[in-house]
């Protein structure tokens, strides 16, 4: 691993140790029950303020952008709140431990790199990690939730895997291929949201406060980084880093919410932290190249 790798690596981290804090903020600032208006707060209007300005898709973008947005954002964010609705925290942050799983063997069949015994080895021991992690959470098997959340791991899987396959277009900037994601992500969540849940009639100021913080730091700043991460880095070791996201949450509840640790839960953070470790040794970027894209640096930025 390169000395240039590892700063890339660690603000390649950053985004799912920002997404750790969405839970804390999500309870501590927004309105309860509106689970999927606050997935449309995050990404509608920062993918609008992200495109401003910027270039709209061409040619095999402006099927390819709606795909990638619908993955990593819409289709996930939706299945994401259901899960979470639905099912313990627990529960949940198990199933999702699964992507790098999902990735590994997604990765091999859309690359042809094969799969790495270590990197899959690390996969499962980051699950175990997830378990005892979440092991004094209570247990209720809801099979809707337990179906939301295996697919919002698929999909993001999937959402990561065809990031890197298809790349980033040339002359366009990564504020807004991040855009794109999120606007299209947030057109998909629009009507759920309208016919489910509607509109809030009124919001407090520290709602509002809320919303901008997961919107441009949850969202904005930390896809960002997401993407930029799978630009230089393979699918498999990237996505070993979302595993930070729970251990994150978890480490707010116990410092700012008072939560408490078990020898089980404090063993299953250390277990993670050793799979993530695990899952970033290998080749430091995939060997295929993303498909080419009509160069776009005549349209701006």
């Amino acid at each position: 691993m390169g000395r240039q790798a590892l700063p890339l690596r660690y603000t390649a981290a950053l985004a799912p140790m920002i997404w750790g804090t969405t839970y804390i903020a999500t309870t501590e600032w927004l309105p309860p029950d509106r689970p999927l208006f606050a997935a449309l707060m995050r990404a509608l209007p920062v993918g609008i303020l992200l495109l401003w300005r910027g270039a709209a898709p061409r040619g095999a973008w402006v099927w390819r952008a709606p795909v990638l947005g619908t993955l990593n954002i819409g289709v996930f964010f939706a299945l994401l709140f259901v899960g979470a609705y639905r099912l313990p925290g627990g529960v949940a942050a198990v199933a999702g431990s699964l992507q790098p799983i999902v990735v590994i063997l997604l990765a091999a069949l859309v690359f042809g790199s094969g799969i790495r015994l270590l990197q899959m080895a690390a996969a499962v021991l980051g699950t175990v990690g997830m378990v005892l992690l979440m092991s004094g959470s209570a247990v209720h098997l809801d099979v809707i939730g337990i179906a939301a959340a295996l697919g919002g791991a698929v999909s993001m899987a999937c959402g990561t895997v065809l990031t890197k396959r298809w790349g980033r277009p040339d002359g366009i900037s990564l504020r807004v291929f991040t855009g794109w994601q999120l606007f299209s992500g947030g057109l998909v969540l629009l009507p759920l949201t309208l016919l489910i849940e509607g509109v809030p009639t009124h919001l407090s100021p520290v709602n509002v406060l809320g919303y901008a913080y997961l919107a441009l730091i949850g969202a904005a700043l930390a896809y960002a980084l997401w993407f930029r991460g799978i630009e230089q880095f393979t699918p498999a070791a990237v996505t070993f880093l979302s595993l930070l996201s729970p251990v994150v949450a978890s480490l707010l509840g116990y410092f700012g919410l008072g939560q408490s640790f078990t020898f089980w839960q404090l063993t299953g953070i250390a277990v993670i932290l050793v799979a993530v470790t695990a899952g970033q040794l290998g080749p430091a970027s995939a060997t295929s190249k993303p498909d080419a894209a009509p160069p776009l640096d005549r349209i701006g930025r």
